[in-house]
């Protein structure tokens, strides 16, 4: 389908389908832990009832205020609701939960727009900041600011990727207290929790289930695509946090999820992984929730280079840790997707490729069928791949130095890469491309910073 009748589709949905309603949400506190449910409704014909549930833990306290559940509860319906909405691009938004000022109103919009840039571009969706939804409110409830007694632990998502391996060792081994937190935990995850030595009853875990009908729509034609994940794990961590009683929430979001997908645009597959989500977070939080939340990504003053020569130093990581959405589930490595070859390429300068064909099945660089997505990420396509990978640069450099250290014969995609001009310019850029300073861009307190450093020295 190309990006006209795509387009066409888009129209005729919003027209079919002309109200998206936040109505309500529930919660519920029993023996077995928290619960949340949100009700949305789609032009009154469709109804999703999306739910996070919390298991009780020794170290969560459910017996708090209830205003205060309610205003971390409310956020995180205002985040779901974009999975949802996004089937049929409702264009008005009735928000019947709760309140929100202007604002907050044109918060929520930019958040929406930028976070589904990556959505509208792969549907041929030509959208305007100005008129993509119009959001208002009529719910009477309203929502405080509040303050809370707050621990100076930290509350560390983790994905059981090489980024979550590496903020949870180097706090770890700076001394500091460290509370893991998984949102649906996988096995990569676990694991990963495991190898730094805690054990599964120390582990905060959140369950999200998405509502089936959302499924079956998707199924029919409705739209889909991507959303802004790492924003809805944003406003699920406060709510942990708080139950958690924890002030620190350290994500693991490099510098390079700044730069765009699609070069020369605003489309960014990692926005919600961005300094400037980050940024417009902690604002939002600190005015509408509470200021006593510290939310930030640990590891923005890095460059992927600088974390996977910091990942490199914990081997017993190496056969557990996933990076590979389309293996995900099964907890395994795909050997064929721009993730896969991406973490081949930004470890390959730091651990030697028989040890990387161990953690892969195969070599990635000896596999033909992946010069298409080598292509991408490098540079020489019309965009990257729509994943979270490094930047153009840090690919670019990374393939120079492992070039300098792997012995002839090259395998077919660095042979290849050896006779594009991309490896003459960047074997020249050494000293520009070094990638070994830290990115002032990040809201590292000076204490961490030292800890950082420390970990990558």
């Amino acid at each position: 389908m190309n990006s006209a009748d795509k387009n066409k589709i888009y129209h005729s949905l919003r027209q079919k389908f002309p109200i998206f309603i936040y109505e309500k949400y529930n919660l519920e506190i029993t023996e077995t832990g928290f619960s949340a449910r949100f009700h949305f409704n789609l032009s009154g014909k469709y109804h999703f009832n999306p739910e996070i549930f919390i298991p009780r833990k020794k170290f969560l306290n459910f017996e708090i205020n209830e205003s205060e559940l309610n205003n971390l509860v409310f956020q995180i319906g205002m985040i779901e609701l974009i999975s949802y909405w996004k089937a049929a691009c409702s264009p008005e938004v009735i928000i019947e939960a709760g309140s929100l000022n202007q604002e907050q109103v044109e918060w929520w919009k930019k958040l929406y727009y930028n976070g589904l840039g990556e959505f509208f571009y792969r549907n041929g969706i030509h959208a305007r900041k100005d008129d993509f939804m119009s959001l208002s409110t009529n719910g009477k409830n309203t929502f405080q600011k509040f303050e809370f007694d707050q621990s100076d632990s930290f509350l560390v998502p983790v994905g059981g990727g090489k980024d979550s391996v590496v903020t949870l060792e180097t706090l770890v081994g700076g001394r500091k207290d460290v509370r893991p937190f998984i949102l649906n935990p996988g096995k990569a995850g676990i694991d990963t929790v495991g190898n730094v030595g805690f054990s599964e009853e120390d582990i905060l875990t959140v369950d999200r289930t998405i509502d089936p009908v959302l499924l079956k729509l998707n199924a029919q034609g409705f739209l889909n695509g991507h959303t802004p994940f790492s924003a809805l794990l944003a406003f699920i961590s406060l709510l942990a946090a708080r139950l958690a009683g924890i002030k620190n929430i350290a994500l693991s979001n490099e510098s390079s999820a700044n730069e765009p997908t699609v070069p020369g645009t605003e489309v960014n597959h990692q926005y919600s992984k961005s300094f400037e989500f980050e940024r417009g977070f902690r604002d939002y939080v600190a005015k509408y929730i509470s200021g006593d939340f510290n939310y930030f990504s640990f590891l923005r003053p890095l460059s992927e280079l600088q974390i996977a020569k910091a990942f490199s130093k914990f081997p017993a990581h190496f056969s557990t840790f996933r990076s590979c959405n389309v293996g995900s589930k099964s907890g395994s490595w795909c050997g064929e997707c721009p993730k896969c070859l991406f973490s081949q390429i930004i470890l390959s300068p730091y651990i030697s490729q028989e040890k990387l064909v161990d953690i892969f099945g195969k070599d990635l660089f000896a596999d033909d069928g992946l010069l298409g997505v080598f292509e991408e990420l490098i540079g020489e396509s019309k965009t990257k791949p729509f994943e979270c990978v490094g930047t153009i640069d840090e690919v670019n450099h990374a393939l120079v130095k492992t070039i300098e250290k792997v012995e002839n014969p090259l395998p077919f995609l660095l042979d290849h890469y050896k006779n594009l001009p991309q490896y003459k310019f960047y074997s020249e850029r050494k000293t520009i491309a070094n990638f070994s300073q830290l990115n002032n861009e990040h809201f590292v307190s000076g204490d961490l910073l030292k800890v950082i450093r420390e970990g990558i020295e």
